[in-house]
Parts: structure tokens; sequence; C-alpha cells
């Protein structure tokens, strides 16, 4: 047996029957997270071996790389863990062949030792005897260590320096006092801190500049299936407690119980927690022994890729955290976690991350040439789309900053290398201002520019290609349109390479350029001034933004229905300032009243035919203080939903379609999605959302290449 170019190949000799059955077990008789296939068998010269033996890996002439995820910590190597009887005991980089880091210890494939950030760590004599023993469940488990030969924990604080048999202890009494604790795990490190302390919660959002977004919280794995410490906290559904418990460990958004015995300072104004399970051994130790909830936010400066290496650590966060808990096994590049929401019952992902993404699709048809996509300017993938194959990468981020453009090509070029593919044309968005677009010009490869709402349709006809002519929503935030405006409250009609805008909501002007998603009133201001109405905000009382709108100054028209949440947000909660993305519409999702009743929302055709939904009838209830503000959250919510289902049934008395498509950031709502979910089951239509790949920017990458791919084929 030698790996090979992203195959193995097994020589076996035997009996006709004896062959049968060995190539049978081989598929059914794999390890859990194993997926083998048989690509081909065939006969071959009988050459008399007696033994099992693994040859050194060969290089084919044609790649076929496949590049594994990071794994969780299986359950024998838990039992490992926790016994003290094993010499692994309490050893944080226990893992096998089924469990331990992948991607982010890769420097190049095949996947052998020393193709990895391992190779600096000699096996032990005993390591050795597993590694090299075909019975042994560490048999080529290339990340293989224990405590005599392999990476090790060290912890640095204000009280010192501690080596790796006191270094946890340390942590551990570090977090216990209510001290922030930057800790080095697979992908990168996390911030960490007691998340049933208010003070400590608190000073970690006043040192990140992190004043309101949800925090993340690890949970020890407590009970017969691990989640009582969960259900103490948090009301999970059984779909949820699915989802944490997948291989991939994401983080699960789940409601917070009543009453809620964390900080309120975790997820404040908002009714789910970001929650999940240890997945490495470092993580279940410290649970172990702290015995209770840990924020686990990314230890990263806003925005960026997370940090990785120990010095860039300790000089970048060190205004933040006050103790360090590192270790010394290299992390090739930056992985953060996954994050899963449940919509209508299934798992959708928001980020892809570690356990899930290197995310390897199959597409129908095969590039003409292989083709690399460079995403959008937020929520940054890349994917890489070669004959009938197609990677989407683990989530970049933002690339406003120096290091989140570092990240983005080397993860560019990294792909590239590791599945053995050079691309030879690039697909971008056709906004000419992103980082990405600049990039992709200044490659010195062809170029296709694909419309973001475009990528966003053609993201979900690539995860449902059975369906051959669509009617898909787009709606989110932002989006360079192809007639100069901001769009994101879009309908298309047709299928990838030839998209027919056919619906939209009517358009309204914003002022402020950038400033506009994080300044909600400024969306506020727009809709009423767009409606002919009075209206002075309190963050403009000198009138300086409507001076601008009446001058066109700064100003763009806009038909995105994310605007129009941050409009609704300003009106009934006052938030007219955001200290994150999506932040209103998030507060305005978690107090709206789901039974409140819709207002009908006309439909208007414009000059080219663009069926327009007009929002101006909201504008009376959502100013009415009379109301509550949960009536009103759930009034607006309940009027779109029935807009878009009053939209899909006029364009399907003049248009056929085989199913309705929900995708775009705002999607991610799960009671808007639900309540249009049900609106168009209920009439009749098929409904589909995207699932493995996120509806955000994050998975405009794979989008593009889906466009680009129909675009040749049309």
């Amino acid at each position: 047996m030698r790996n090979g170019a992203g195959m193995v190949d097994v020589h076996v000799e035997g009996h006709a029957d004896v062959l049968f059955r060995f190539e049978t077990a081989l598929i059914e008789e794999a390890p859990p997270l194993a997926r083998p296939t048989v690509t081909s068998s065939e006969m071959a010269e009988v050459e008399g071996y007696d033994a099992f033996e693994i040859h050194h890996s060969e290089l084919g002439a044609e790649p076929d790389n496949h590049l594994p995820p990071d794994l969780f910590c299986c359950d024998d190597c838990l039992s490992e863990l926790r016994d003290p009887a094993e010499r692994r005991h309490g050893y944080a980089f226990t893992n096998c062949t089924q469990c331990g880091p992948r991607y982010t210890i890769i420097k190049a494939l095949p996947y052998d030792r020393p193709s990895t950030s391992m190779a600096g760590f000699e096996l032990c004599p005993d390591c050795r005897a597993e590694y090299e023993n075909p019975m042994d469940r560490r048999f080529h488990a290339q990340p293989l260590a224990c405590p005599v030969c392999g990476p090790k924990l060290s912890f640095h604080g204000p009280d010192g320096r501690h080596d790796a048999e006191t270094a946890l202890d340390a942590a551990v009494g570090a977090l216990k006092s209510g001290r922030i604790v930057a800790v080095k795990g697979i992908g990168g490190y996390h911030l960490m801190c007691d998340a049933a302390n208010d003070v400590a919660v608190k000073t970690l959002r006043a040192r990140k500049y992190r004043p309101d977004k949800p925090l993340a919280v690890l949970f020890p794995q407590q009970g017969s299936d691990g989640l009582d410490a969960v259900r103490q906290a948090l009301d999970p559904t059984p779909e949820q407690e699915a989802a944490l418990l997948d291989p991939a460990r994401p983080i699960v958004l789940v409601s917070k119980s009543t009453p809620f015995p964390l900080s309120g300072h975790l997820a404040p104004g908002l009714g789910e927690l970001g929650a999940f399970l240890p997945y490495s051994p470092l993580h279940v130790l410290l649970l172990d022994v702290f015995g209770s909830p840990l924020v686990a936010t990314s230890g990263n400066i806003s925005g960026e890729p997370v940090i990785i290496e120990n010095e860039e650590a300790e000089t970048r966060l060190g205004q933040v955290a006050d103790a360090f808990l590192h270790h010394n096994r290299p992390i090739v590049r930056p992985g953060d976690d996954s994050v899963t929401r449940i919509i209508a019952s299934a798992p959708r992902a928001i980020r892809l991350g570690r356990g899930i993404a290197p995310l390897e699709l199959d597409v129908d048809q095969a590039f003409a040439e292989p083709t690399l996509a460079v995403g959008g300017h937020l929520k940054n993938s890349i994917a890489l789309g070669w004959n009938k194959r197609v990677v989407v990468s683990p989530h970049i981020g933002e690339l406003d900053s120096a290091r989140g453009r570092e990240v983005f090509e080397q993860v560019i070029a990294d792909l590239q290398v590791l599945y053995g593919v050079a691309a030879q044309r690039v697909v971008c968005d056709h906004h000419p201002d992103y980082v990405s677009t600049r990039w992709a010009e200044s490659s010195g490869l062809p170029v296709t520019k694909v419309q973001h709402h475009h990528a966003h349709a053609s993201a979900l006809a690539g995860e449902h290609p059975q369906v051959q002519s669509w009617l898909t929503f787009t709606w989110d935030g932002v989006g360079f349109g192809t007639d100069g405006t901001i769009w994101g409250g879009e309908a298309f009609l047709g299928g990838p390479g030839h998209w027919h805008r056919a619906a939209s909501i009517r358009s309204f002007q914003v002022t402020g350029g950038d400033k506009v998603g994080r300044e909600p009133w400024r969306s506020a201001a727009g809709l009423m001034w767009e409606a002919g109405r009075e209206y002075v905000p309190a963050s403009d009382p000198s009138g300086l933004a409507f001076q601008a709108r009446k001058r066109g100054l700064n100003s763009v028209a806009t038909s995105a229905v994310g605007r129009l949440f941050d409009a609704a947000a300003s009106l009934v909660l006052g938030r007219d300032m955001a200290s994150f993305e999506g932040q209103g519409p998030m507060e305005l999702e978690a107090i709206a009243d789901p039974d409140a009743l819709p207002i009908e929302l006309p439909n208007v055709e414009d000059e080219n035919g663009v069926m327009r939904l007009d929002w101006k009838p909201l504008l009376d209830p959502l100013t009415d203080t009379n109301l509550p503000a949960t009536e009103r959250a759930g009034m607006f919510h309940a009027s779109l939903a029935q807009g878009l289902a009053a939209q899909t049934m006029l364009l399907a008395e003049r248009h056929q379609f085989d199913a309705v498509g929900l995708t775009g950031g705002v999607f991610q709502n799960r009671l808007l999605a639900e309540m249009v979910i049900g609106r168009l089951t209920r009439a009749g239509f098929k409904v589909l959302m995207p699932q493995m790949v996120p509806a955000n920017d994050g998975g405009l990458s794979f989008g593009q290449l889906i466009e680009a791919l129909g675009k040749e084929n049309d």
C-alpha cells in the first residue's frame, strides 16, 4: 500500500473470493469518519507478498488530492485522556487516525508526517511502535505524539512562567480568579474567561473593543450524551443537540433558558447564545478541571483571521489577555470555528471553518480550465474549481486589514499547491473597490466579473443541481448592482449563467457611504425622507445628512432588505448606532412577536418591468409608539414574509420555475425564513435554502464558480 496523488494504491494477493471479501470489507468496515470509495480495481502481477507493508508515497501525473479538515477528539482518545492508567493521561495533544489536526498542520500532500508541522517532533520508541503497527489505531497517524516526544504546553502570566507539568493548572487558576487567558488551540488562539463572571466578560469586551457582539461559549461535555451542562443554561431543540454533537463540533446558536445562569453580557439583547463542545484534548482538559462554561471567542483583532503565532499573540493580544497558554506545535494556517444555525429544522452553515472546511463539493459539469474565485470583501472565503470539483476554503474574514489580506493571499497560494492545481483564470465580484476584485485584476490571469447577487443565487443552485429553473430571492445588505445602485432585495428567474431580475423592493436613498451599515439611523432617515415625511434623526440634529441628500452628496439608491431591517431597528428599538454588522436586525428578530399580523404591501411594476415591493405602508406602525415594540417587530417580519409570498404568486402567473430559493444574509434570520417557507409551502411551492455553503458572503466564492461554469455551458 502507498499514498498516491490523492488516492491510496493497494496491492493485495489471494484467491478471487478472498479478494472480493477484502474489497467489500474495505468499504463496509472503514473507521467511523472515513468515507472510502474504490475508484478502480484491476488484475496485477503476483509479487509474492506475505506481510502488510506501506511503501513511500508516490505522486502521479495528475493529482487527485483531498485535504482533510481538522477533527474532534474521538471517544477512544477521550477515554485515554481521562484514564490515569494510560500513558497519555492528561496529555493535551492526544490523537489517533480518527482525530486530531489536519488542515492546520499540513504543509504539502501526500499527507505524511514529514509534510506536516509535526515533522520536528521525532517519535519516541513507544509512539514509533504504535505508528508502525497495522493493528494499532494509531497506525500512520501523522499527528501522533505523547508526553515524551510530542508538543508541550507553557503558561505565561503575571505571576511568572510555567512549563508543561504545571501550565494547565496555572491557566485554570487564572481563569478561576477572573482573568482573561489567550489559549492556543488547533487553528489559532481563543480568548477565554469565566462565562458566569460578569466582571471578566465586561473586561474582555472593554479590552477587545467589542461592546455588544455575541461571544461564543465552550461548555463542558457532561452527562450520558455530553449535553447536561448545555441544558443547564440553554434550551436546545433535538436538531440543535444533534448539531452540537456533530463531529465537526461547530458553534451552534441555541435559545437561552429562563432564568439564564451565565453572564447577561455574553449576548446582550439576543435570545440565543453561540454554544459548542470541546473538540481538542486541550479544551477537554481545561473544561474538566474548570468545571463550568468558558467564553471562547476568536483570538484576533476584530474582523481579522485568528492569530496563530505565540510571539504575535503576546504582542497583539497583550492589551486584552492577562495570561497566555501556549504550545509549541506550529499552526501552518489559521482555522476559525465553524458556526451553524438551525433554520426550518435543518443545520445551515453561517461560517465555514474548523471541522468542515476545506469543503469539497462535486459539480455536474467540468470546468474548461482550473478557476479561482476570490469571493467578496467581508466574510471572505476563496474557492478553487477544476474538472468536476470545487473546494471552498475556511472563513478568512474581512479584507480591510493587512493581516486579512496576508491570509487571503496565503490561502489562495496554499490551496493551489496542496491540491496540485494551478488556476488559469479568476472570478471576482463586480464591485470595483473590493480588495478581492483588485487582487483579481492584478493577478495577470483572465478575469471574469460576477454580479454579487447572481453569485448568491448560483451558490444556492450549486447545492441543488437537480433544479433546472429557479425563482431565487437574494436578500442582503449590500451588493453592487448592474445599474450602479446598491442591490439587496432582488428576485431572479433562471439559473446559473442566465439570471433575469424579475422583482425587487422599492429603492430609497441612503446617505453616508460606508457609514450606513454601522449607523442604522441613516436607513431610517432614508425611508422617511423617501416617503416625503419630516424626520430629524436624534443622531443628526443639525440636519447635515438631509442637506447632503438634497445635494446628492455621498448618497446612493438602494434596494437592500438589510437596510430595511436597519431602518426598522432604528425606528422600533432606537438602535441608531451598531457596534457590529447586523446588530439591529438581530435584536429586532429577538424581540419579535411571531404571531403579529402582517400589513399588506403593494407590488408595483417599474419602467423596466421589475416588480417592486413597496415598504411605505410599514412606516405608520413602525413609528407608532403606542404599539409594543414586540408587536411592531413581529409585524415587520410578517409583512415582509407576506410580501415575498405575494411576489412569488404574481411571478408564478407569468413564469414557470421548479423551485423558490431563499439566500443572502437576511435569510439567516430564522423567524423571517420560517415565515416565508411556511407561506410558500402551504401555497404549493418547493422552497430551498443553502445548507452546506453560507447564505451570507461566505458563500460568494462558491457561487462565483457556479455562475462562471453556467456561463461556460450556457
